[in-house]
């Protein structure tokens, strides 16, 4: 069995975070499937299984538990987590279903190799020291594999003394199926009643929990509690009495011997108070599982404990619910209801863990073969981080996944509900992890737009409701989000090879070609001049270099696709608008620095920039880079203004920037604002949030620099972005703009193309690699395209000649030659699906 040992190669490059490290939190659960998280503690928190976000949502009495008796009878039991570090004044204590009483560790250690999460614990009053490894499978575009409702969970406890020593290990969860909230003290409510049943499966033995509700309705669902320990013994329900009777009596069977008692029952009476008082309150109606494993350590040794614990909750509204009027509307029941996608892979909770379970060795090898091939790269420690940490969003609640193959996100979460609907295209712009690592979801994004939102004129509203059978959204298209859909459109294609699915929405692109230039071009010079909505909630007016970038991304894009599609002359026709509208950029926009708004009055209308050195003014040339459009404005002039960015908005200390608008980093914490007037000229009142730090602005701006070679500024910005994500003052699994687990932070997957030089074309069957190395000649990277992952190297041999080495792990490179900066290149092929 694998021991965490195994990893410390990949521990030493990554950050730690003790238990005092609070808001640290890192969730368990596929793509679409909703999750639960570990803390830094150890601790079981933020359960958001039910289809909606559920940030300080806690499960009671759901915990795993250590005991240990030594060879002179010495009995110690404690859970495993670390202390609850407070405050603790809370009017009446902690809720008994938290169990803050029971002992616990004095420390812990939590660190991460995506998607593995490890908490260590240790006490100098127990003579064990244990470490938690957990994970959900995730396998580079296996959406389904990626997308098991499910976690496994793997206690490695070593014996500390020189005698051997008798180690029981146990587990316990609520069955929560119909959860509705909790009551005032602190008891879930549910819509039905649970029933817990002890199973025997055919890769693992344990508990299965039901409820009668009926299973057309949202609250209907399953859960399941296994483990593959030959020897365990089951309790499938807590003793059903009152106060505090079912955990005393779990706990007083649990430390008596380490084992567990299938059933106990009270026979004696309870309170005379009952007599006089309604105490019905008292009686929980949650129902408490557990599993127990005991084994015996010899001195010094580990022996690993293993569970896996699933859910199936497959209903969920067939709606963006998000405001007011959305909830008073799903509370009166007019959403229908859509299955999750995991429910068309899997019937109920049961079959989900014992496939978990049953191709478990194939599910964590592959899993792990990615966070080596991620990890094990010569990348920047912050920059590995960044890549990493944000991939959470993709299975977070951000994103959700439905039986019709659909795939759809929030801009983010609000603590219990979500925030931001409808796949917002000006938000998506930024996020390249999806498309690269699992682009069959992406591109159900741009058949969505394309196909179903896009109006009858080509325009493309920047919300998509129609998908899930609402009225479109009546607000008009965003400029960046309808030209960036084009660009992405582009991506989409390019990065699967696929040319059926560029023939089926290349008509409707071409539509929104002729939109996007008839509606935002007044004059003719294919700049964009008119009202131009975009992703500040505001309207830009005027030539300016972000959306300018844009509309010439789109016309470069419109051209690749059009040759593709065998139409030469409107191929040649937009190569001819995309010098056009890059011309006249240049002459109205560049300042000889960077690229102004060009306004007559930067007061005529609120919420402008003017003169000031705007961090997205290259956003489009972002998105065409990492697309493989290359430069769309003069290269010094590309970085001329890249380099004002970093001179004229990077802030050391935040305190220095006085702002009412909203606020993401503050005091003496350094970031990236959105917008500055270096040389005067700042706007009565200047676009909304201009004076923000943006964790996805700050990773595109960071990602540019290092594809045009400041590779050193590009990672100061990283790190001191990442350096905020501390675990104390902020989640480093959650990079939050407007919401938990924002959207936007997923730009930061392009820091790896942008290192890697990693370009894709499978239309054309290319593939190059062109690195910016940070260590000589020598350098080492993850890639991953739509037929395939694995690695990229390179370094120089004796002879000092540069030679490359491309391993794919999974799938086919695409190309027999790929295109390097290297003299020579070894192809290593990936092994046959049957020998993996």
């Amino acid at each position: 069995m694998h021991t965490p040992s195994d990893d410390t190669f990949l521990r030493d490059r990554v950050r730690s975070y003790p238990e005092s490290a609070t808001s640290a939190a890192f969730l368990l659960g596929g793509i679409g499937t909703g999750n639960f998280s570990v803390g830094s503690r150890g601790q079981f928190r933020d359960w958001e299984i039910f289809n909606w976000p559920g940030k300080n949502n806690f499960m009671p009495f759901s915990f795993f538990a250590v005991r240990t008796r030594a060879a002179d009878g010495t009995v110690r039991a404690a859970a495993l987590e670390a202390e609850l570090p407070g405050p603790h004044n809370r009017s009446h204590g902690y809720y008994n279903g938290e169990l803050a009483g029971l002992p616990r560790f004095r420390h812990s250690r939590m660190w991460s190799v995506y998607p593995f999460v490890y908490v260590e614990l240790t006490d100098p009053d127990l003579p064990v020291r244990v470490v938690l490894e957990a994970f959900t499978p995730f396998v580079p575009l296996d959406e389904v594999d990626s997308g098991i409702p499910g976690a496994i969970l793997r206690y490695h406890v070593t014996n500390l003394t020189g005698e051997p020593l008798e180690v029981s290990v146990v587990g316990s969860f609520a069955n929560a199926i119909g959860f509705e909230g909790y009551d005032v003290f602190g008891n879930l409510k549910l819509s039905g009643e649970v029933s817990n049943e002890l199973r025997e499966g055919t890769a693992a033995k344990g508990l299965f929990y039901t409820s009668d509700d009926a299973p057309e309705s949202e609250a209907y669902g399953t859960m399941a509690f296994v483990t593959t320990e030959p020897d365990a013994t089951f309790r499938p329900v807590w003793l059903q009495g009152q106060w505090t009777d079912n955990a005393q009596d779990f706990w007083d069977d649990f430390t008596d011997d380490g084992r567990l008692d299938e059933y106990h029952t009270v026979e004696s009476t309870g309170s005379e108070l009952d007599n006089f008082y309604d105490f019905s309150y008292l009686r929980l109606r949650e129902k408490i599982g557990s599993i127990a494993v005991a084994k015996t350590l010899p001195a010094h040794g580990t022996h690993s404990y293993e569970f896996a614990f699933a859910w199936h909750i497959p209903n969920r509204p067939k709606g963006w619910v998000e405001v007011d009027d959305d909830l008073a509307k799903h509370a009166r029941g007019e959403y229908p209801l859509i299955r999750n996608h995991y429910a068309t892979v899997y019937d109920d909770a049961w079959a989900v863990a014992q496939d978990l379970v049953g191709r478990l060795p194939e599910l964590e090898g592959r899993s792990r073969r990615f966070s080596q091939a991620l990890y094990s790269s010569s990348l920047p420690e912050p920059v590995i981080d960044a890549v990493a940490s944000n991939l959470t969003v993709i299975r977070s609640s951000t994103c959700f996944w439905t039986e019709t193959g659909d795939f759809y996100g929030w801009e983010g979460t609000r603590d219990h509900v979500g925030c931001g609907l409808g796949n917002v295209n000006h938000v998506w712009n930024y996020a390249q992890g999806i498309a690269f690592l699992f682009p069959r979801l992406e591109r159900s994004m741009r058949r969505a737009e394309f196909l179903i939102e896009l109006d009858a004129d080509g325009a493309l509203p920047f919300r998509s409701r129609q998908t899930l059978g609402e009225p479109r959204w009546q607000m008009v298209p965003a400029a960046d989000g309808h030209l960036g859909s084009i660009v992405r459109a582009c991506r989409e294609w390019r990065i699967s090879g696929d040319d059926d699915f560029l023939r089926e929405i290349w008509p409707a692109v071409k539509k929104a070609l002729v939109y996007a230039v008839d509606h935002w071009d007044t004059d003719g010079d294919l700049v964009p001049d008119s009202q131009q909505s975009v992703t500040y909630d505001i309207e830009f007016y005027g030539p300016n270099g972000m959306t300018g970038t844009f509309m010439i991304a789109a016309l470069r894009a419109g051209e690749a696709m059009a040759a593709a599609m065998g139409e030469g002359d409107l191929a040649a026709k937009y190569a001819a608008q995309a010098k056009q509208s890059a011309d006249n950029l240049e002459l109205q926009c560049w300042n000889g620095s960077y690229y102004e708004q060009r306004l007559e009055d930067v007061d005529a209308h609120r919420y402008q920039f003017g003169r000031g050195c705007h961090s997205d003014q290259l956003l489009g040339q972002f998105v065409a880079t990492v697309t493989g459009l290359g430069h769309l404005l003069p290269t010094d002039h590309i970085r001329s203004a890249l380099m004002s960015i970093v001179e004229h908005n990077s802030v050391s200390h935040m305190r220095d920037v006085p702002t009412v608008q909203r606020v993401y980093a503050l005091g003496d914490e350094p970031g990236l604002v959105l917008c500055s007037w270096p040389n005067g000229g700042r706007p009565r009142f200047p676009f909304g949030y201009s004076d923000e730090v943006w964790t996805g602005v700050e990773h595109q701006v960071a990602t540019a620099l290092i594809y045009e070679g400041f590779v050193q500024e590009g990672v100061a910005i990283v790190e001191r972005l990442r350096a905020r994500q501390d675990g104390y003052l902020r989640n480093p699994w959650s990079e939050n703009e407007a919401g938990h687990h924002y959207t936007r932070s997923l730009a930061s997957y392009a820091l790896l193309t942008a290192f890697s030089g990693f370009t894709v074309d499978l239309s054309q069957n290319l593939v190059r690699f062109d690195p910016q190395s940070t260590e000589g000649d020598a350098f080492k990277t993850f890639w991953c395209h739509g037929k395939g992952w694995g690695t990229y190297e390179q370094h120089r041999d004796d002879n000092g000649e540069l030679v490359a080495r491309i391993e794919v792990i999974e799938g086919v490179l695409g190309t027999e030659e790929p295109l390097t900066t290297a003299s020579r290149v070894e192809i290593v092929p990936a092994p046959a699906e049957e020998a993996r």
